[in-house]
């Protein structure tokens, strides 16, 4: 492209959209549906059974340890998709471009979405641009929807938690929270955090595959993984129990956040996914999820129960048993 840096005229409809869409855009994102270039998508041979979902993206700093905007906004849609239990079928991607930015940036941005998409088999096959003046925009922010074929009945559901059930999660947690706060206060340490940002359909697929009868997943990002188990808990109205000693945690994540005053329990991720599973099925589950990229770590955390009913509980390592409640306000505010 012959500008440097987008120009509200990039955002006018004139020759200089086209170019940023055609040299840009088409170049990182082509396949045959969005090459069309039509006002929407046609996705042909679709089940009657959808999940749709959308998202918004306006994290600071933009680019980060383990990732950047783009990577977490396809990766944060396809998960949304997956944790419904659904196969992402195609997403949309709409851009608020500053004037001012730097194209170079944004290319960069857009290869990152590109390499995501790609990696978890997915087309981006629709997309706006709209470009605001200097100012009002903080330089960039993307809305993201998706679409998902449910191949899988009864669906996987935040009400489908039963006493008796048990938790897992694939990894380990914190880690996108603290990676993107060590990034955006420029905080050095011994050891480099990096975020987890990763598209789990593939993961989600293989458990479903060999345990059907999934009654929850949920991706535990904004609020971490005590906000989500206290959303499960609320909505199928039993007690989730977690047991302290059995909660991943990286050992830099973990001082990390003691310094900081910081609970893991509560920080972002962005490439977990919590599994509620009947007891019987741990076995199958576990033995699949080691087996993928993205849940080598996959452990049983905890389990439910059927009173007190609403409540998540913490069982400490010295056998107590404590509450844990959702943050009162943004522990950690544009991390997503």
């Amino acid at each position: 492209m012959s500008d440097s840096v987008i120009l509200l005229s990039h955002g006018s409809g004139s020759r200089r959209s086209s170019d940023l869409i055609k040299d840009l855009f088409l170049r990182y994102f082509g396949n045959p549906i969005l090459n069309m270039l039509s006002d929407s998508a046609i996705l042909q041979g679709c089940p009657s059974t959808l999940a749709f979902t959308t998202d918004s993206f306006v994290v600071t700093p933009p680019f980060f340890p383990g990732g950047d905007i783009g990577k977490l906004a396809v990766c944060g849609t396809i998960n949304d998709l997956a944790a419904a239990g659904s196969r992402p079928i195609a997403l949309s991607a709409a851009f608020i471009l500053e004037e001012g930015l730097e194209i170079s940036m944004l290319e960069q941005v857009v290869a990152s979405m590109a390499e995501a998409a790609e990696s978890a088999g997915v087309y981006v096959v629709a997309g706006d641009t709209k470009v605001v003046p200097r100012g009002k925009a903080d330089g960039l922010f993307i809305t993201t929807s998706g679409v998902g074929a449910v191949d899988t009945l009864p669906q996987p559901s935040p009400e489908r938690a039963k006493p008796g059930d048990a938790i897992i999660i694939n990894g380990t947690i914190a880690d996108h929270g603290m990676a993107v706060m060590m990034a955006r206060e420029s905080i050095q340490l011994s050891s480099k955090i990096t975020s987890d940002c990763a598209p789990l359909n593939g993961l989600v697929t293989s458990v479903l595959e060999v345990s059907p009868d999934v009654h929850c997943l949920r991706d535990p990002t904004r609020g971490g993984l005590a906000t989500a188990l206290h959303e499960i808990a609320v909505q199928s109205g039993v007690c989730i129990e977690i047991e302290e000693e059995e909660i991943p945690v990286r050992d830099d994540v973990r001082v990390t956040c003691e310094l900081l005053g910081i609970d893991p329990l509560h920080v972002a991720n962005e490439g977990k996914m919590i599994f509620i599973a009947p007891s019987e099925e741990c076995e199958p589950i576990l033995r699949v999820m080691r087996g993928c990229q993205y849940g080598k770590d996959a452990t049983v955390i905890g389990r439910v129960l059927e009173q007190p009913a609403g409540l998540v509980c913490l069982r400490t390592s010295m056998g107590t048993r404590r509450i844990i409640d959702v943050p009162a306000g943004e522990l950690l505010p544009r991390i997503c």
